[in-house]
Protein backbone atom coordinates (compact mmCIF):
# COMPACT_ATOMS: atom_id res chain seq x y z
CA UNK A 1 0.00 0.00 0.00
CA UNK A 2 1.26 3.46 -1.11
CA UNK A 3 0.29 5.48 1.84
CA UNK A 4 1.22 9.35 2.56
CA UNK A 5 0.84 10.18 6.19
CA UNK A 6 -1.89 12.88 6.77
CA UNK A 7 -0.80 15.64 8.88
CA UNK A 8 -3.88 17.31 10.90
CA UNK A 9 -2.50 20.84 10.04
CA UNK A 10 -2.30 20.28 6.33
CA UNK A 11 -5.38 18.38 5.92
CA UNK A 12 -8.35 21.19 6.30
CA UNK A 13 -7.07 24.97 4.93
CA UNK A 14 -9.05 25.63 8.14
CA UNK A 15 -7.12 28.21 10.09
CA UNK A 16 -9.61 30.65 9.11
CA UNK A 17 -12.16 28.94 11.32
CA UNK A 18 -9.86 29.85 14.42
CA UNK A 19 -11.75 33.14 14.42
CA UNK A 20 -14.98 30.93 15.33
CA UNK A 21 -16.00 30.89 18.70
CA UNK A 22 -19.74 29.20 18.51
CA UNK A 23 -18.00 25.74 18.34
CA UNK A 24 -14.78 23.74 19.35
CA UNK A 25 -13.36 22.58 16.29
CA UNK A 26 -11.29 19.96 18.15
CA UNK A 27 -14.42 18.16 19.30
CA UNK A 28 -15.92 18.27 15.37
CA UNK A 29 -12.19 17.55 13.33
CA UNK A 30 -9.70 15.31 14.88
CA UNK A 31 -7.13 13.43 14.38
CA UNK A 32 -8.80 10.29 15.37
CA UNK A 33 -11.89 11.21 13.13
CA UNK A 34 -10.19 12.27 9.63
CA UNK A 35 -7.44 9.28 10.26
CA UNK A 36 -10.39 7.54 9.78
CA UNK A 37 -12.07 8.42 6.98
CA UNK A 38 -8.74 8.76 5.33
CA UNK A 39 -7.89 5.26 5.92
CA UNK A 40 -11.19 4.06 4.60
CA UNK A 41 -11.21 5.35 1.41
CA UNK A 42 -7.64 4.55 0.83
CA UNK A 43 -7.57 0.89 1.96
CA UNK A 44 -6.24 -1.70 -0.36
CA UNK A 45 -10.40 -3.02 -0.78
CA UNK A 46 -11.12 0.43 -3.10
CA UNK A 47 -9.09 -0.93 -5.30
CA UNK A 48 -7.30 2.83 -5.70
CA UNK A 49 -10.52 4.08 -7.03
CA UNK A 50 -10.05 3.81 -10.24
CA UNK A 51 -13.07 5.06 -12.87
CA UNK A 52 -15.88 2.02 -14.25
CA UNK A 53 -14.38 -0.19 -11.12
CA UNK A 54 -16.47 -1.97 -8.22
CA UNK A 55 -14.13 0.29 -6.16
CA UNK A 56 -14.99 3.03 -7.26
CA UNK A 57 -18.61 2.33 -6.04
CA UNK A 58 -17.57 1.20 -2.79
CA UNK A 59 -16.02 4.46 -2.44
CA UNK A 60 -19.16 6.32 -3.51
CA UNK A 61 -21.12 4.09 -0.83
CA UNK A 62 -18.81 5.03 2.07
CA UNK A 63 -19.10 9.07 1.36
CA UNK A 64 -22.96 8.94 0.77
CA UNK A 65 -23.07 7.32 4.03
CA UNK A 66 -20.88 9.38 5.60
CA UNK A 67 -22.97 12.86 3.81
CA UNK A 68 -25.88 10.78 5.21
CA UNK A 69 -24.89 10.79 9.27
CA UNK A 70 -23.53 14.53 8.89
CA UNK A 71 -27.10 15.32 8.01
CA UNK A 72 -26.44 17.22 4.69
CA UNK A 73 -29.23 17.07 2.26
CA UNK A 74 -29.05 15.45 -1.45
CA UNK A 75 -28.99 18.17 -3.85
CA UNK A 76 -32.19 19.60 -5.56
CA UNK A 77 -33.89 17.19 -8.55
CA UNK A 78 -31.88 14.16 -6.95
CA UNK A 79 -33.38 11.25 -4.64
CA UNK A 80 -29.98 10.79 -2.82
CA UNK A 81 -26.40 12.23 -2.43
CA UNK A 82 -25.43 10.00 -6.02
CA UNK A 83 -25.42 12.56 -9.04
CA UNK A 84 -25.35 10.01 -11.61
CA UNK A 85 -24.00 10.83 -15.47
CA UNK A 86 -23.49 8.59 -18.31
CA UNK A 87 -20.26 8.04 -20.03
CA UNK A 88 -19.37 5.91 -23.38
CA UNK A 89 -16.84 3.63 -24.41
CA UNK A 90 -16.94 3.65 -28.57
CA UNK A 91 -14.78 0.76 -30.19
CA UNK A 92 -14.13 1.31 -33.96
CA UNK A 93 -15.85 -1.74 -36.07
CA UNK A 94 -15.08 -0.56 -39.71
CA UNK A 95 -14.01 2.57 -41.33
CA UNK A 96 -14.16 3.48 -45.25
CA UNK A 97 -13.02 6.48 -47.46
CA UNK A 98 -10.42 8.38 -49.64
CA UNK A 99 -7.71 10.01 -48.74
CA UNK A 100 -6.76 11.73 -51.77
CA UNK A 101 -6.20 8.86 -53.97
CA UNK A 102 -5.30 6.26 -51.46
CA UNK A 103 -8.22 4.06 -49.85
CA UNK A 104 -8.83 4.32 -45.77
CA UNK A 105 -7.68 1.29 -43.87
CA UNK A 106 -9.33 0.97 -40.28
CA UNK A 107 -6.09 0.12 -38.51
CA UNK A 108 -5.10 3.76 -39.43
CA UNK A 109 -8.35 5.66 -38.26
CA UNK A 110 -8.83 6.79 -34.47
CA UNK A 111 -12.35 8.38 -34.04
CA UNK A 112 -12.19 10.76 -31.14
CA UNK A 113 -15.58 11.39 -30.18
CA UNK A 114 -18.19 8.46 -29.00
CA UNK A 115 -20.48 8.63 -32.01
CA UNK A 116 -22.10 5.86 -33.77
CA UNK A 117 -21.36 7.02 -37.11
CA UNK A 118 -19.10 9.73 -38.45
CA UNK A 119 -18.88 10.65 -41.56
CA UNK A 120 -17.26 13.58 -42.83
CA UNK A 121 -15.55 14.57 -46.42
CA UNK A 122 -14.32 17.59 -47.69
CA UNK A 123 -17.59 18.96 -48.82
CA UNK A 124 -19.12 19.15 -44.48
CA UNK A 125 -20.84 22.11 -43.76
CA UNK A 126 -19.96 22.57 -40.24
CA UNK A 127 -16.38 20.62 -40.81
CA UNK A 128 -12.42 21.76 -40.63
CA UNK A 129 -9.66 19.64 -41.89
CA UNK A 130 -6.08 20.10 -39.99
CA UNK A 131 -3.10 18.41 -41.32
CA UNK A 132 -0.25 17.62 -39.84
CA UNK A 133 2.87 16.85 -42.44
CA UNK A 134 6.30 15.26 -42.02
CA UNK A 135 8.00 18.45 -41.68
CA UNK A 136 5.26 19.53 -38.70
CA UNK A 137 6.29 19.41 -34.95
CA UNK A 138 3.77 16.82 -34.24
CA UNK A 139 2.83 17.68 -30.49
CA UNK A 140 2.46 21.12 -31.21
CA UNK A 141 0.14 20.79 -33.99
CA UNK A 142 -1.84 17.74 -32.62
CA UNK A 143 -2.73 19.55 -29.41
CA UNK A 144 -3.92 22.44 -31.37
CA UNK A 145 -6.07 20.35 -33.48
CA UNK A 146 -7.86 18.85 -30.54
CA UNK A 147 -8.30 22.04 -28.60
CA UNK A 148 -10.54 22.72 -31.40
CA UNK A 149 -14.13 21.83 -30.73
CA UNK A 150 -15.77 21.80 -34.63
CA UNK A 151 -16.36 18.92 -36.50
CA UNK A 152 -13.10 18.20 -37.36
CA UNK A 153 -10.57 15.76 -39.64
CA UNK A 154 -7.10 15.34 -38.68
CA UNK A 155 -5.22 14.39 -41.07
CA UNK A 156 -1.50 12.87 -39.93
CA UNK A 157 1.47 11.78 -42.15
CA UNK A 158 1.78 8.12 -42.06
CA UNK A 159 5.58 8.66 -40.58
CA UNK A 160 4.04 9.52 -36.95
CA UNK A 161 2.29 6.00 -36.67
CA UNK A 162 4.59 5.45 -33.91
CA UNK A 163 2.09 8.27 -32.39
CA UNK A 164 -1.43 5.87 -32.59
CA UNK A 165 -0.96 4.63 -29.05
CA UNK A 166 -0.71 8.10 -27.89
CA UNK A 167 -3.63 9.12 -29.83
CA UNK A 168 -5.78 6.14 -28.25
CA UNK A 169 -4.85 7.64 -24.71
CA UNK A 170 -5.80 10.84 -25.31
CA UNK A 171 -9.12 9.43 -26.61
CA UNK A 172 -9.62 7.76 -23.54
CA UNK A 173 -11.64 4.91 -21.69
CA UNK A 174 -14.83 7.06 -22.57
CA UNK A 175 -16.27 10.20 -23.23
CA UNK A 176 -19.25 12.20 -23.03
CA UNK A 177 -21.37 11.71 -26.11
CA UNK A 178 -21.30 14.70 -28.21
CA UNK A 179 -23.01 15.84 -31.62
CA UNK A 180 -19.08 17.15 -32.58
CA UNK A 181 -17.19 14.42 -34.73
CA UNK A 182 -13.46 14.00 -34.36
CA UNK A 183 -11.39 11.64 -36.44
CA UNK A 184 -7.85 11.16 -36.93
CA UNK A 185 -6.53 9.38 -40.18
CA UNK A 186 -2.98 8.13 -40.37
CA UNK A 187 -2.30 8.59 -44.24
CA UNK A 188 0.34 8.94 -46.71
CA UNK A 189 -1.29 11.72 -48.66
CA UNK A 190 -1.98 14.41 -45.57
CA UNK A 191 -2.11 17.63 -48.00
CA UNK A 192 -4.53 15.91 -49.99
CA UNK A 193 -7.60 18.22 -50.97
CA UNK A 194 -9.97 15.61 -51.38
CA UNK A 195 -11.18 13.48 -48.51
CA UNK A 196 -14.11 11.51 -47.01
CA UNK A 197 -14.02 9.37 -43.98
CA UNK A 198 -17.00 7.10 -43.26
CA UNK A 199 -16.56 5.12 -39.57
CA UNK A 200 -18.70 3.06 -37.72
CA UNK A 201 -18.69 1.96 -33.81
CA UNK A 202 -19.88 -0.27 -30.89
CA UNK A 203 -20.81 2.08 -27.98
CA UNK A 204 -21.01 0.84 -24.54
CA UNK A 205 -22.58 3.18 -22.08
CA UNK A 206 -20.90 3.26 -18.93
CA UNK A 207 -22.87 5.00 -15.23
CA UNK A 208 -20.65 6.88 -12.87
CA UNK A 209 -21.68 9.26 -10.28
CA UNK A 210 -20.61 12.65 -8.40
CA UNK A 211 -21.62 12.32 -4.76
CA UNK A 212 -23.21 15.45 -3.18
CA UNK A 213 -24.68 16.92 -0.04
CA UNK A 214 -26.11 20.19 0.53
CA UNK A 215 -26.57 22.68 3.54
CA UNK A 216 -29.03 25.01 2.93
CA UNK A 217 -28.28 28.29 3.57
CA UNK A 218 -30.29 30.56 5.92
CA UNK A 219 -30.96 33.94 4.49
CA UNK A 220 -29.84 33.56 0.88
CA UNK A 221 -30.61 29.87 0.01
CA UNK A 222 -30.05 30.92 -3.97
CA UNK A 223 -26.03 31.98 -3.28
CA UNK A 224 -23.63 29.06 -3.34
CA UNK A 225 -20.42 28.21 -1.72
CA UNK A 226 -18.97 25.49 -3.08
CA UNK A 227 -16.35 22.87 -1.57
CA UNK A 228 -15.34 20.23 -3.69
CA UNK A 229 -12.39 17.46 -4.55
CA UNK A 230 -11.95 14.19 -6.89
CA UNK A 231 -12.62 10.41 -5.09
CA UNK A 232 -11.03 8.30 -8.32
CA UNK A 233 -7.69 7.53 -8.19
CA UNK A 234 -5.74 5.52 -10.74
CA UNK A 235 -6.17 2.10 -9.36
CA UNK A 236 -3.82 -0.70 -10.58
CA UNK A 237 0.25 0.94 -12.14
CA UNK A 238 4.03 -0.06 -12.38
CA UNK A 239 5.14 -1.99 -9.32
CA UNK A 240 7.05 -0.30 -6.78
CA UNK A 241 10.40 -1.90 -6.04
CA UNK A 242 8.17 -4.04 -2.76
CA UNK A 243 6.28 -5.46 -6.25
CA UNK A 244 2.93 -3.21 -4.65
CA UNK A 245 1.60 -2.31 -7.99
CA UNK A 246 -1.90 -0.83 -6.44
CA UNK A 247 -2.03 3.16 -5.96
CA UNK A 248 -4.39 3.96 -3.08
CA UNK A 249 -4.51 7.70 -3.22
CA UNK A 250 -4.27 8.93 -0.02
CA UNK A 251 -2.97 12.53 -0.42
CA UNK A 252 -4.87 12.10 -4.08
CA UNK A 253 -7.25 12.95 -3.66
CA UNK A 254 -8.69 10.75 -0.59
CA UNK A 255 -7.18 13.92 1.50
CA UNK A 256 -8.98 16.32 -0.33
CA UNK A 257 -12.36 14.26 0.49
CA UNK A 258 -11.46 13.89 3.87
CA UNK A 259 -11.48 17.64 4.18
CA UNK A 260 -14.55 18.15 2.69
CA UNK A 261 -16.14 15.62 4.65
CA UNK A 262 -14.69 17.25 8.25
CA UNK A 263 -16.00 20.48 6.41
CA UNK A 264 -19.56 19.71 5.79
CA UNK A 265 -19.51 18.12 9.92
CA UNK A 266 -18.16 21.53 11.18
CA UNK A 267 -20.68 23.80 8.99
CA UNK A 268 -23.47 21.78 10.16
CA UNK A 269 -22.64 22.04 13.54
CA UNK A 270 -21.83 25.60 13.66
CA UNK A 271 -25.69 25.58 11.93
CA UNK A 272 -25.48 29.51 10.76
CA UNK A 273 -24.71 29.56 7.22
CA UNK A 274 -26.28 32.40 5.37
CA UNK A 275 -25.68 31.26 2.11
CA UNK A 276 -26.39 27.36 0.44
CA UNK A 277 -22.84 25.50 0.60
CA UNK A 278 -22.45 22.33 -1.48
CA UNK A 279 -19.92 19.24 -1.05
CA UNK A 280 -19.13 17.78 -3.97
CA UNK A 281 -17.03 14.65 -4.57
CA UNK A 282 -15.90 14.88 -7.92
CA UNK A 283 -15.52 11.06 -10.23
CA UNK A 284 -13.39 10.95 -13.54
CA UNK A 285 -11.19 13.37 -12.85
CA UNK A 286 -7.82 11.27 -13.57
CA UNK A 287 -9.72 10.38 -17.01
CA UNK A 288 -10.21 13.62 -18.19
CA UNK A 289 -12.48 15.45 -15.20
CA UNK A 290 -15.56 14.28 -16.51
CA UNK A 291 -17.49 14.87 -13.15
CA UNK A 292 -16.45 17.89 -12.29
CA UNK A 293 -17.58 18.79 -15.76
CA UNK A 294 -20.85 17.45 -15.24
CA UNK A 295 -21.43 18.88 -12.08
CA UNK A 296 -20.71 22.63 -13.32
CA UNK A 297 -22.95 21.92 -15.96
CA UNK A 298 -25.92 21.58 -13.73
CA UNK A 299 -25.49 25.14 -11.81
CA UNK A 300 -25.65 28.42 -13.29
CA UNK A 301 -22.25 30.08 -12.53
CA UNK A 302 -24.15 33.59 -11.42
CA UNK A 303 -25.54 31.68 -8.64
CA UNK A 304 -21.76 30.53 -7.19
CA UNK A 305 -20.25 32.91 -5.03
CA UNK A 306 -17.17 31.03 -4.60
CA UNK A 307 -16.06 27.38 -4.91
CA UNK A 308 -12.61 25.52 -2.95
CA UNK A 309 -11.64 22.65 -4.78
CA UNK A 310 -9.24 20.24 -2.03
CA UNK A 311 -6.32 18.57 -3.86
CA UNK A 312 -3.43 16.73 -2.06
CA UNK A 313 -3.75 18.34 1.38
CA UNK A 314 -2.40 15.41 2.97
CA UNK A 315 1.32 16.45 2.51
CA UNK A 316 3.02 20.16 3.63
CA UNK A 317 3.43 22.65 0.80
CA UNK A 318 6.66 24.30 0.19
CA UNK A 319 6.46 26.46 3.27
CA UNK A 320 6.00 24.02 5.82
CA UNK A 321 3.27 23.26 8.77
CA UNK A 322 0.58 25.85 8.54
CA UNK A 323 0.06 27.14 5.11
CA UNK A 324 -1.26 26.09 1.79
CA UNK A 325 -1.21 27.62 -1.66
CA UNK A 326 -4.09 28.80 -3.75
CA UNK A 327 -4.03 27.64 -7.72
CA UNK A 328 -5.15 30.73 -9.22
CA UNK A 329 -4.81 33.17 -6.52
CA UNK A 330 -4.02 35.99 -8.67
CA UNK A 331 -7.35 35.31 -10.47
CA UNK A 332 -9.66 36.56 -7.45
CA UNK A 333 -9.63 38.67 -4.34
CA UNK A 334 -10.14 35.12 -2.58
CA UNK A 335 -6.23 34.86 -1.52
CA UNK A 336 -6.35 38.24 0.00
CA UNK A 337 -9.78 38.08 2.09
CA UNK A 338 -8.78 34.65 3.48
CA UNK A 339 -5.28 36.43 4.49
CA UNK A 340 -6.84 38.84 6.00
CA UNK A 341 -9.02 36.89 8.26
CA UNK A 342 -6.06 34.67 9.09
CA UNK A 343 -4.23 37.85 10.66
CA UNK A 344 -2.91 37.03 13.73
CA UNK A 345 -2.92 33.25 13.43
CA UNK A 346 -0.08 31.29 11.88
CA UNK A 347 -1.62 30.58 9.41
CA UNK A 348 -0.62 31.96 5.75
CA UNK A 349 -2.23 31.26 2.03
CA UNK A 350 0.26 31.77 -0.91
CA UNK A 351 0.02 31.76 -4.78
CA UNK A 352 0.39 28.51 -6.33
CA UNK A 353 4.27 28.38 -7.00
CA UNK A 354 4.07 25.86 -9.27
Amino acid sequence: MKYNKLTAIGLLFLGFSSTIHAQNIDKIINVKEVSRIEKILCADDMEGRQTFTPGIEKAADFISDEMKKVGLEPMQGLSGYRQGFSMYAAKLDKATGLIGTENIDTKDVICLTPNSVIALNDGSANAIVTRITAKDNFMVKFREAIAKTDNQVILIDSSFSKYKALVNRFKGSAQFKTKKEQVVVFTSQPEAKNYAVYAQQALTEKKLANVVGVLPGKSKPNEYVIFSGHYDHIGYGKPNDKGDSLYNGANDDAAGITGILALAKYFKALNNNERTIIFAAFTAEEIGGFGSRYFSEQLNPKDVVAMFNLEMIGTDSKWGKNSAYITGYEKTNMGEILNKNLEGTAFKFYPDPY
